[in-house]
């Protein structure tokens, strides 16, 4: 046998070795610190007003909406850090942004500490069944077309108040959204921040825009205590869990193995659940796989090479724990907007959550009728046993789906 014919022999028989680790310092490049900062202006631009609209709709003051900010950025900073270096992967994590606009029509409902506990409890939910692999059984069992519409229920609200803002500011409203349009048209990355530029400058030339800032220095996060009530678990908790689950880590898995990923669902969704129980005390609602801004840091404008776009993840977790960090300058500049422009820039920041969910609510004929009730009973705003409409539309939309098509004994 000659020399060649027993080196490939060889070769055959001996394991595959690995492919040697990427290296941090080779492989930074800055079109992935780019979209790392691409993504932080987007977070911060658009479901930031959202935040602060439920903050409101609570009646938080500026130490606990500070708070609030702070654990939701240092969550994600720290998990998209740590899990895009552990996995090299771009890991994008971030607030549930649907999540905030259930928590804008049901946190006032309950007293802070009973809605603290009920963000610990969604957190602990979220944790076990992304460890234990129950997440994607937990999906299956309710129907799709039902969640969406629960979701499209929540943000339907958001969408109408663009138009309702019309009576009392006219020019900022049409201004901001046309500026909005057309920047979705020639530049979507940055439709959201420009329609907030345009808006602000429309504001300060006509209704006002006494902006202020706050304290220049460290956030400090205010601890709160938990407290728990039925109402609260069922109101707050359970809508949180399915929409942390259904409208954030599925999506967010979901781009990543479209983007070629092989991502581990119980790592990634049970290390966001973990640090989210951690941060729950100081408000945070939960810190999920991201979606939109995912797609920033996991598409070819990140880099050419798929294996080196885990520094866009780095990027952006390091952002993140820098702008977390002074989370006081962002409440004290953001309460400085009027109303209407909050309403109207968390309208359009919201548009494609919404219309991507009522397109999944109605793309299945066969469970629409569900779809339709969980829908129209979302988005009544009711109120019943002090539990908010989400749960209500969840259940009845259940309810009649296993009416209708429950099949006979």
């Amino acid at each position: 046998m000659s020399d060649r014919q027993t080196a490939v022999k060889a070769a055959r028989s001996a394991p595959d070795l690995p492919e040697p680790r990427p290296s941090l310092r080779r492989d930074v490049s800055v079109p992935a610190l780019l979209a790392g900062l691409v993504c932080i202006a987007v977070s911060f631009s658009g479901p930031l007003v959202v935040v602060l609209a439920a903050a409101s709709a609570g009646h938080l003051g500026p130490a606990h909406t500070a708070s609030w900010i702070w654990a939701v950025s240092i969550g994600s900073g720290l998990t998209c850090l740590l899990l895009s270096w552990w996995t090299r992967t771009p890991v994008i994590t971030a607030w549930s942004t649907p999540g905030a606009a259930l928590l804008v029509g049901s946190l006032g409902a309950h007293p802070y500490r009973e809605s603290v506990g009920a963000f610990l409890l969604s957190s602990v939910a979220v944790a076990v069944l992304g460890a234990t692999g129950l997440f994607g059984r937990l999906v299956r069992a309710i129907p799709v077309g039902i969640v969406n519409a629960m979701l499209a229920g929540i943000l339907f609200t958001f969408g109408a108040g663009i138009f309702t803002e019309l009576r009392s500011a006219p020019a900022l409203v049409l201004g901001t959204f046309a500026a909005f349009l057309l920047a979705k048209r020639w530049l979507p990355r940055y439709a959201v921040p420009l329609a907030l530029l345009a808006g602000a400058a429309l504001a300060a030339a006509t209704v006002g825009l006494p902006l202020h800032f706050g304290s220049g220095g460290p956030t400090r996060p205010v601890l709160t205590v938990p407290a728990f009530s039925w109402s609260a678990t069922v109101g707050l908790a359970l809508p949180l869990t399915i929409v942390a689950l259904a409208s954030q880590n599925a999506p967010g898995l979901g781009i990543m193995r479209a983007s070629g990923y092989r991502p581990d669902d119980r790592m990634l969704v049970g290390a966001t659940g973990a640090v989210s129980v951690l941060l729950a005390p100081f408000g945070s609602p939960g810190v999920n796989l991201a979606a939109i801004t995912a797609a920033i840091c996991t598409s070819e404008e990140s880099h050419p090479d798929p294996r080196r776009r885990y520094v866009a993840g780095m990027s952006a977790g390091v952002l993140y724990l820098l702008v977390g960090s002074f989370g006081g300058v962002l409440v004290g500049l953001f309460t400085g907007l009027p109303h209407v422009l909050i309403a109207v820039i968390a309208g359009v920041a919201l548009l494609a959550s919404f219309q991507g969910s009522l397109a999944g609510a109605v793309a299945d004929e066969h469970g629409r009728d569900g779809a339709v009730v969980t829908f129209l009973a979302t988005a009544s705003g009711m109120t019943l046993f002090g539990i908010g409409a989400a749960f209500w539309g969840l259940l009845l939309g259940v309810a009649t789906h296993l009416v209708l098509h429950r099949r006979r004994a």
